[in-house]
Formats: C-alpha cells, sequence, structure tokens
C-alpha cells in the first residue's frame, strides 16, 4: 500500500489522480490532501478519501474548511489534521508517512514543497511546470543527493520517459515534444490583436486550468516544456524539438543514432501518465480509452510559427542562457496572462511583458528556494510595470 500526499488536490490533475486512486484502492491510500482555496472540493474530497491531513492556503481558509466539515456532520474523531500556508504544505510533502507525492499546484507555491520532498528522498510524480522552470538545478541536484527520481506526469514528458526505456541516454539524437497548436493555429497573425480571452480559454484538446490553457494558446506552455526536458533528461535545447501535432495523439518521440524514432501513443486522457507515475517501473490496465486501429486517421506534424509566437523562442533562449533567466521568464508569464485575462492587454501583449522583463532582469545564480522566490517577486514587479506601460499606450 504506497501512502499518497497530493499537492494540488483540487485541480484538474489531482482530480484526475484520485480516479486513478479510487480504482486502485488496493494499492493507494491518501495521506495528504494539500488544496487553495476550493474549500467544497476539498471537503468532498476528505468526506471520501479520509486523509490523515489536509491544508489550504491560508488560516482563513482552513476555518471555512472547519465550517464545511462541521455542517456536513463528519465527526470531530474523523477529520484529518488541518494546516494552512507553505509550512503545512512542507509538513505533508515530507511526513514520514509519504511514500509518493504528486506535485500539481499551479504556480511557484508548489516549489518550496516539492523541492523539500524530493530532497528527503521521497518518489515525486511532477505535474507543476514551475518546480523545474524556476528551480531545475537545484532540484535536480537535491534528487541526486537524495537518489531519487522525477516522474514526469505531463503527457509529453511522460511520453518521452516511456520512449528513452527503449535506448541508453548517450544513443539518443534528439527528443521530438509534440503540440496541439492550440486555438490559433490556423488565425492570421493579423487577427491576433482582436482575440478575447473566452476565445484563447477555447482549448480544441484538453481541458485544463487558466494559465495553463492561455500558455497553450501562446506556446509558451509547449516552451515551458523544453525548459522542463532539458532538466529531466539531461539535453541541451538544441537536442529538444517542438512539432506541432494537431490530434494529439503522438505525445513524444525519441530519436537514436541508429535514425530509429520511438514514439508514444495514447488517447487524450491525463489518468493514463498519471497511473504510469504511480505505478512506475509497473504497467497495470488504465482507465483510458484505446485507440482503434481499424479506424482510419490521419495525423499531421507541422513545424511551429515562431513569428506567430514568439514566446516558444524566448524559453530556449532563457534555458540557453541559464541562471535565473528561465525564472524570470515564468514569473513575467505568469502576470501577463493574468493582464490578458483582465483585459488589460491584448493578446500579442503577453509576449511583448515577457520580453521586455527579461530584457530588464538581470540574471543570477540562484543558490536556494529563498534566492528563487525573491528573483521570482523581482520580475513580478518588472512585469507589472510592463503591464502597465503596455495598458497606458493602449489606452
Amino acid at each position: 500500500m504506497t501512502s499518497l500526499t497530493l499537492l494540488g488536490s483540487t485541480g484538474s490533475i489531482g482530480v484526475s489522480t484520485l480516479d486513478v486512486v479510487r480504482r486502485l484502492p488496493e494499492r493507494f491510500r491518501v495521506y495528504a490532501l494539500v488544496a487553495g482555496r476550493n474549500v467544497e472540493a476539498l471537503s468532498a474530497q476528505i468526506l471520501e478519501f479520509q486523509p490523515t491531513v489536509a491544508v489550504v492556503a491560508t488560516p482563513e481558509i482552513r476555518q471555512n474548511l472547519i465550517n464545511r466539515l462541521r455542517d456536513a456532520g463528519l465527526p470531530r474523531s474523523r477529520w484529518p489534521e488541518l494546516l494552512a500556508g507553505n509550512e503545512g504544505r512542507v509538513q505533508a510533502a515530507t511526513a514520514a508517512e509519504t511514500d509518493f507525492v504528486l506535485s500539481a499546484i499551479v504556480g511557484i507555491a508548489g516549489l518550496p514543497a516539492t523541492y523539500e520532498a524530493v530532497r528527503c528522498g521521497k518518489a515525486v510524480g511532477l505535474a507543476n511546470k514551475e518546480v523545474l522552470v524556476a528551480g531545475g538545478r537545484l532540484v535536480m541536484d537535491a534528487a541526486r543527493r537524495s537518489g531519487t527520481e522525477l516522474i514526469p506526469v505531463d503527457s509529453e514528458h511522460n511520453g518521452a520517459h516511456q520512449c528513452l526505456r527503449a535506448g541508453r541516454h548517450g544513443e539518443v539524437v534528439r527528443l521530438i515534444l509534440t503540440a496541439s497548436g492550440g486555438p490559433f493555429r490556423n488565425t492570421p497573425m493579423s487577427q491576433f490583436a482582436d482575440i478575447t480571452p473566452r476565445q484563447a480559454l477555447n482549448h480544441p484538446t484538453w481541458k485544463m486550468g487558466p494559465r495553463i490553457t492561455i500558455d497553450s494558446a501562446t506556446l509558451m506552455n509547449k516552451g515551458f516544456e523544453v525548459i522542463e526536458a532539458c532538466w529531466l533528461f539531461g539535453f541541451t535545447p538544441d537536442q529538444v524539438e517542438v512539432v506541432v501535432h494537431p490530434q494529439s495523439k503522438v505525445h513524444a518521440m525519441v530519436e537514436f543514432t541508429d535514425g530509429s524514432v520511438i514514439a508514444q501513443v495514447s488517447a487524450t486522457d491525463m489518468r493514463m501518465p498519471i497511473q504510469y507515475a504511480l505505478t512506475y517501473p509497473e504497467r497495470l490496465e488504465a482507465p483510458v480509452p484505446r485507440l482503434d486501429w481499424q479506424e482510419a486517421r490521419t495525423w499531421e506534424f507541422l513545424p511551429p510559427d515562431r513569428d506567430k509566437f514568439p514566446l516558444l523562442g524566448l524559453a530556449y533562449q532563457a534555458q540557453s542562457t541559464g541562471g535565473s533567466a528561465t525564472c524570470t521568464l515564468n514569473a513575467a508569464d505568469e502576470i501577463a496572462v493574468e493582464a490578458f485575462l483582465d483585459e488589460q492587454i491584448p493578446f500579442p501583449a503577453i509576449a511583448e511583458v515577457v520580453s521586455g522583463t527579461l530584457s530588464r532582469a538581470p540574471v543570477g545564480n540562484p543558490g536556494s528556494i529563498a534566492d528563487i522566490l525573491s528573483i521570482d517577486e523581482e520580475a513580478r514587479d518588472m512585469a507589472r510595470r510592463c503591464v502597465r506601460q503596455r495598458a497606458a499606450v493602449r489606452a
């Protein structure tokens, strides 16, 4: 029986993870559920999975959760220990009772707890991009010291992990990550200024949270994946290639020195990579649709348009620069996406804000998680100034 701490239990990855756990009760028990502000969803999860610990974002939200559990009639003897904030997240992720930590908190808030779990040698399933985008060197150094491995949950990296089992690392020529292309793959660049948040949130393939959905529309999400792949698998940026694959059935490919290309293909259902991470190195039957090979199908592979989607190039640039550049990239993007969703800036200005922040921010070499959080906050301040400048021009 594997004891699981789930960082981000009420998000889309968290909900899918709990569905996998629900179907494998003989394999997994939930030790801790870590959420943010969604008390309604968390209380329902507590009632069903009966964790030992539950964590929310703030003490005020903790009180709301207490009220919700009282209203649900749950006897006090069956309540989990209720914690709040970063200390609570770290405590849940590093507890002796925890065997496996699934990191699915969106944003840099998930970095400290994930880093501490890695440092303690916990098995970690990684679905939080910011952990490696902002703190890749520190996290991977901690993994080497503790002897643990990060198993990627993101569909592309999970697919790459599976493909890489076909050969030795030194035999790999390149890793190919696929992108759906987002909702504006065929939209002329001349129409980008008129794109609305509602249009950008209408992803053609995946159902995700707002920020990730917008990042997919700008291809920044794929840029983050390039950075992650470099850290996870020990590649340089020029060894990682992105291709647009609108059907989203091939998630990753690995080309070996002899010209062989191994591809990972599956339905667009996150429960498969989640279960793979939870049960690795075993494979179990997963509750996902199977591809019907008797059905005629066409799969397209196209090069990304970097003129239309400049954030992809900025991600490659930041990873090549190294140091704090990728942390700045992530922070600036989060602020720019928020500004677009709030209709302060137009869609093309997301890239302008990120580029402007990168050009202004000094590049340092963070030596601790505290350094990364400080760099992140400074970059956010710079990005906010860029947003205000861009909004003033628009007005």
